[in-house]
C-alpha cells in the first residue's frame, strides 16, 4: 500500500511517498523537505510530483493520503491540508490527519519524558508533552517562559528532553537537552497513521489545529450614521 504524506505546519514544506505492509514499519520511498516559511504554495506541488517521479508511481497508485494537521500558522498549514483533501477527493482515497507534533515525537519513542515544541512565531511555541511516544494531553500554545512554570508544562521523571524548532529556538529558556528533529518528518507522520492505513479505516475530515484565531478577520459591520 502506498500513501502520499504531506506537512506544511512549520517552516518546512514536506512531501513523501511511503509504502505500508502488514507486520513491517513504513518504508519511505521518496522524500522532499524544503525549509522556507514563505514558499509553502510554491514548493509543495513540485515536491510531491518529484516524490512520485522518483518512486515511479502515479496518483492513481495511491491507497491513502496522510497530512500533518498542525498546530501551525494559518496560511502555511492551509496549503498542505487543502492539497491533501483535494487529492483524496479526486482519487477517492481516504485522507488521514496526524498532529504534527506527534510526528516529531514518533522519532523518539524511547524517551520517557519528552517536550515537543514548534515555533509559533510571536515569541511563542506550539507544544505538547509525550511519554514513550504517546501524547499527554492536548497541544497548546504558550510563551516559552510561561511553559516552564505552567502546571503540567514542566517535565518531571525519567530523563526529560525536548525536540522541535521551537525547542531549538528557545533552548536557553526551556533548559532541557535538545534532541534531533526540528520539523515533522515523513517517517514520523507515516508511523502515526500506519494503523489506519493498514486497516483501511474510513477517511477523515482534515481539520487543522490552529490554536489561534487567524490574523486576518472580516471587517465589522459599519455602524449606521445618525441623522
Amino acid at each position: 500500500m502506498l500513501a502520499l504524506v504531506l506537512d506544511t505546519s512549520s517552516a518546512a514544506v514536506t512531501a513523501g511517498l511511503v509504502e505500508f505492509a502488514d507486520g513491517a514499519d513504513p518504508v519511505v520511498l521518496a522524500e522532499r523537505v524544503t525549509v522556507d516559511a514563505r514558499a509553502h504554495a510554491e514548493q509543495l506541488t513540485p515536491s510531491l510530483r518529484a516524490c512520485l517521479a522518483e518512486a515511479g508511481v502515479g496518483i492513481a497508485d495511491l491507497s491513502a493520503v496522510v497530512a500533518g494537521l498542525g498546530p501551525g500558522p494559518f496560511t502555511g498549514l492551509r496549503v498542505g491540508l487543502m492539497t491533501a483533501a483535494a487529492l483524496a477527493d479526486a482519487t477517492g482515497r481516504p485522507g488521514y490527519g496526524v498532529c504534527s507534533l506527534d510526528a516529531i515525537a514518533a522519532a523518539h519513542p524511547e524517551r520517557e519524558d519528552l517536550l515537543v515544541a514548534g515555533d509559533a512565531r510571536r515569541k511563542e511555541v506550539y507544544w505538547a508533552r509525550y511519554r514513550h511516544g504517546g501524547r499527554i494531553g492536548e497541544p497548546a500554545v504558550s510563551k516559552p517562559a510561561e511553559l516552564v512554570t505552567e502546571p503540567g508544562g514542566g517535565l518531571v521523571g525519567g530523563t526529560p528532553a525536548m525536540a522541535g524548532a521551537g525547542a531549538r529556538l528557545y533552548a536557553d529558556i526551556l533548559g532541557l537537552p535538545l534532541l534531533a528533529g526540528d520539523y515533522p518528518g515523513v517517517a514520523g507522520l507515516a508511523a502515526c497513521a500506519a494503523g489506519r492505513v493498514l486497516n483501511r479505516a474510513p477517511g477523515e475530515a482534515l481539520t487543522p489545529l490552529y490554536l489561534r484565531r487567524p490574523d486576518a478577520v472580516a471587517p465589522a459591520a459599519r455602524k449606521p450614521v445618525g441623522t
